[in-house]
């Protein structure tokens, strides 16, 4: 099989007005094959600023997530925990997500048999991803 890069992502959601609508377009990704959920966790800081985090199990509103599919687990860390909280205003939530990118495995191990390397990546912000393809319009 081959490996697939990985990538990881904070989705935030002030007011913690967080639902379970983003399961079926995950679960989507997933049944495709364009990724492999690897890991998914949840975090909360209320009002005060206090942190906690959950399992997809442990909160009613995120059961749509348990029909998703993948080996999702065990790879975030308390640390990764304080991390993505730091970014959260008080009374926000944030899903912190591991997945493989499995669209590009090929590419990325012929990358590597080519003798090649990732120098550096990173994910464009849609509202800059947006301007830029508008000004590219005129």
């Amino acid at each position: 099989m081959a490996t697939a890069p990985a990538e990881y992502m904070i989705f935030g959601f002030p007011g913690n007005q967080f639902n379970g609508s983003l399961a079926p377009a995950l679960a989507d990704l997933v049944e495709k094959g364009v990724i492999r959920l690897r890991d998914l966790l949840f975090i909360m800081k209320d009002a005060e600023g206090n942190v906690s985090s959950f399992e997809i199990d442990e909160v009613d509103e995120l059961k749509p997530f348990l029909d998703v599919g993948g080996d999702a687990g065990g790879l975030l860390t308390p640390e990764d925990v304080v991390h993505a909280a730091a970014s959260l205003e008080p009374n926000s939530s944030a899903a912190l997500m591991i997945w493989e990118d499995l669209w590009a495995a090929d590419f990325a191990n012929a990358l590597r048999s080519s003798g090649g390397v990732v120098l550096e990546g990173g994910r464009i912000p849609f509202e800059l991803w947006e301007a830029a393809l508008a000004a590219g319009d005129d």
